[in-house]
């Protein structure tokens, strides 16, 4: 505690000679102060506050009240009650416990500078005395940098600020399912109260090696490219990459919807977006009875900077409840490049030195900490899973930027896409060449990875070879067949926003494709025949599909249906037929 020369003594009257010499004594012992002030308070009508730097004594009747309430809510609840009620009454011996306090120097664009407090620790919670709460932040050896979750119009310098001993916590519980709430866990949607089921606190320790299991189960995001080239697994880290507008934000939507049926609960976190666009999402999702499973977490681009940088770690939080319970979590964070952005604002304005793009020194430690508290758990812990898809936007398709660099190296594997390929036509505009997923076959059902086959390959040699060729007069009948068959694989991929396709349709169109039974390159063409062959399958062989769909297998009779399922389409209907 800082050097104080004298102290306030607050009380409706004045305290008598033998009071003040007896109080002047414990100041001189405990404090080295030979001055003592009084300050009438007509509000104290029995008792008093001694006023002492940063630390408040309690005298009055409710302080003490208080201290009588703190030991009766520690009381043994295996006990019977009314005899430990009656034993801690008996007992109670009240003392001059303090409360620490601090006094704002200054406040500087949401950021209060709090001079005292010597015993607040980092990530502690400070209340103002306007009602107003903040996170600390940065501890110097003479004040706390802390932000506030508001505006901070209510705090102004010279004010109260008091230690709550808490971290800061997020309300979860299954009534959170099916609502948009803010950083802090309150409804924003209109419809009412939440009523939480535990307060947890939103930084938390990711779970160690022990406690995991390796990540083998598929979660499928209903978009054939992913699912057959880069599957994601239940507990996976995959980051969705791309400059703006590319369909970052559509992967992750056609993801949710796709998770119908599913049992996994989806946890979408908008940082620093436009209300407008996260509303249009909230509808999209309605419309499509997504938001029966789906939780949305807004921190939008008005909030101010720090209820934007907790947004993802409580979003977190509230999965990890779930996933302690045994559940399948996917959580979607849209985007960690504004979430880094907002952090690079806290930690300008608390003065810490400024690295690489001027992000601070400990930048990748906030994503860090945050991805890794992805995991598939143990079947000791559980079971359950948590899922990330964090998204992070480039600038001019540069991944070799700070943020993009740091999140791929954090990742499982990254989702990559090309501005180029999405004006094209071909959407999603996934870069086959620079995407991967580093869980590969394991996320995959076995029907899946023998469809899947060497689609990658084959897409890899079309690319090369159609660089090699577009200067060439004529080609040879070989090439123009391998382009063409090329042309048809890159068609098939193309997928309307918000289709998500079932699996049974996937191993069917892959087995179909890569067995040459799809005999165009136009998208149109190739569409109206998949539908009519998924349409044949689902009606005449539904034990195909269900096999595909429960069990994830395929035999070599199963492909043999298919192939002649193709051969009755094409026939029937006179369609795909290349000249």
């Amino acid at each position: 505690m800082a050097n104080i020369d004298f102290a306030t003594i607050y009380s409706s009257v004045r305290p008598t000679e033998e009071q003040q010499k007896r109080l002047l004594l414990f100041l001189q012992k405990r404090f080295g102060i030979n001055e003592l002030r009084f300050s009438a308070d007509e509000s104290i009508t029995d008792g008093f506050k001694l006023d002492i730097g940063d630390k408040i004594y309690d005298w009055t009747r409710s302080g003490r009240l208080h201290q009588l309430f703190n030991q009766l809510d520690a009381l043994d609840p295996l006990k019977p009650v009314v005899p430990l009620i009656k034993e801690t009454i008996s007992a109670f011996k009240p003392s001059a416990e303090y409360t620490e306090t601090g006094i704002v120097d200054r406040m500087s664009d949401g950021i209060a500078f709090i001079k005292g407090l010597d015993s607040a620790e980092y990530g502690e919670i400070l209340i103002f005395e306007s009602g107003a709460k903040g996170l600390v932040q940065d501890l110097k050896q003479d004040e706390i940098g802390c932000i506030l979750f508001d505006d901070g119009e209510n705090v102004s310098q010279g004010d109260r600020v008091y230690r709550t001993e808490g971290v800061a916590g997020m309300p979860v519980g299954e009534n959170f399912i099916g609502r948009v709430i803010d950083s802090l866990g309150n409804p924003i949607d209109g419809l009412g109260e939440i009523k939480s089921e535990e307060y947890l606190p939103i930084e938390r320790h990711a779970p160690g090696i022990i406690d995991r299991q390796p990540v083998n189960v598929p979660l499928e995001t209903g978009i054939l490219a992913i699912d057959s080239m880069f599957p994601i697994g239940r507990g996976q880290r995959e980051l969705i990459i791309g400059d703006r507008q590319t369909g970052k934000t559509t992967i992750a939507v056609d993801t949710i919807i796709n998770q119908a049926g599913k049992n996994v609960i989806c946890i979408y976190v908008a940082i620093g977006q436009k209300s407008a666009t996260v509303a249009s999402l909230v509808n999209t999702l309605k419309t499509r009875g997504a938001m029966d499973y789906t939780i949305i977490i807004n921190s939008p681009a008005a909030d101010p900077a720090p209820l934007q940088y907790i947004a993802p770690y409580s979003g977190c939080t509230l999965g990890e409840y779930f996933m302690n319970k045994g559940k399948d979590v996917l959580i979607i964070y849209d985007d960690l490049s504004k979430h880094a952005v907002a952090y690079r604002t806290i930690s300008l304005l608390l003065g810490r030195t400024p690295g690489r793009e001027a992000y601070p020194g400990d930048i990748f430690y906030l994503h860090s900490r945050l991805l890794e508290r992805a995991a598939h758990l143990s079947d000791e812990k559980g079971g359950g899973s948590l899922t990330a898809l964090p998204v992070v936007e480039t600038q001019a398709g540069d991944v070799s930027a700070y943020i993009p660099t740091n999140v791929i190296s954090i990742t499982d594997g990254q989702i990559f896409l090309e501005t180029d390929l999405f004006f094209s036509g071909q959407r999603p505009a996934i870069n086959v060449g620079i995407s991967v997923s580093r869980v590969g076959g394991d996320a995959q059902s076995k029907a899946m990875k023998k469809a899947g086959g060497t689609l990658r390959l084959d897409l890899a040699q079309y690319n090369e070879m159609k660089d090699f060729t577009q200067f060439s007069g004529e080609l040879d009948e070989d090439t123009r067949s391998k382009l063409d068959y090329g042309e048809t694989l890159m068609n098939m991929l193309k997928q309307r926003q918000h289709c998500p396709m079932p699996r049974h349709r996937q191993v069917i169109a892959l087995t179909a494709a890569q067995n040459g039974k799809i005999k165009a390159t136009n998208q149109a063409e190739i569409s109206a025949f998949l539908g009519k062959v998924f349409e044949y399958a689902e009606t005449n062989h539904k034990d195909i599909c269900d096999m595909i769909n429960q069990k994830g297998i395929i035999g070599d009779s199963e492909k043999e249906t298919i192939f002649e399922i193709c051969d009755s389409v094409r026939s029937d209907y006179g369609i795909i037929e290349r000249d």
